[in-house]
């Protein structure tokens, strides 16, 4: 996550802020040193608090950044029955994968098992439909597979074919349609003398 340094330096300077205030208020000693102990337990314990979210799939529900997202590709699935299922989604606009956990739902996993299938048998991705808005909100189809891509338009009647010729196959059909002698070799009438 390139975000990481800025967050937490982010982190670190508004909590430095806090502690600058409270030393500068006119408190007790013990009062102004507790905040400077606070503020020096507080950064390495944010930073490692960090460092642990990264490798955790983020509920669905906790995306605000890209909530208005319609549809995402799906890289990878893990279904645990009865407790979540496990996406890992390619976001459009987003340089790396990440990975999100949904709430259990038997028709929601019947629905991944199904599209699998159908995306592996046809070659295409599986995709993920409004994959940050909650099934209440969204009642359609959230997996599916990706359409096949158009093929590119055929030519319309009117439309001359190209055609491609060298400049020797020009000259040689020029010359041919000049003299019609020189195109065909001349006949040899076979004799028996010949053979003899």
């Amino acid at each position: 996550m390139d975000d990481l340094p800025t967050l937490f330096g982010s982190l670190a300077l508004l909590a430095g802020i806090l502690a600058s205030i409270s030393i500068w208020t006119p408190r007790k000693v013990w009062l102004k040193v507790s905040a400077l102990c606070t503020l020096a337990f507080f950064l390495p314990v944010g930073y490692f608090a960090m460092i642990g979210l990264l490798s955790r799939p983020k509920p669905t529900d906790m995306e605000w950044l890209h909530r208005q997202m319609d549809q995402a590709q799906v890289l990878g699935t893990r279904l645990k029955e009865g407790e979540a299922i496990y996406v890992w989604l390619q976001l459009e606009g987003v340089k790396d994968p990440r990975a999100y956990v949904l709430p259990w739902d038997q028709q929601l996993a019947k629905q991944i098992h199904d599209a699998k299938r159908e995306a592996e048998s046809k070659g295409t991705a599986l995709m993920m439909g409004k994959p940050f808005q909650s099934s209440l909100e969204n009642r359609d189809k959230k997996f599916y597979v990706e359409p096949q891509p158009k093929l590119p338009p055929k030519q319309q009647q009117g439309e001359q074919p190209l055609e491609f010729q060298n400049q020797s196959s020009k000259e040689s059909l020029r010359a041919l349609s000049e003299t019609p002698e020189a195109a065909s070799p001349p006949l040899v009438e076979p004799t028996r003398d010949r053979y003899r």
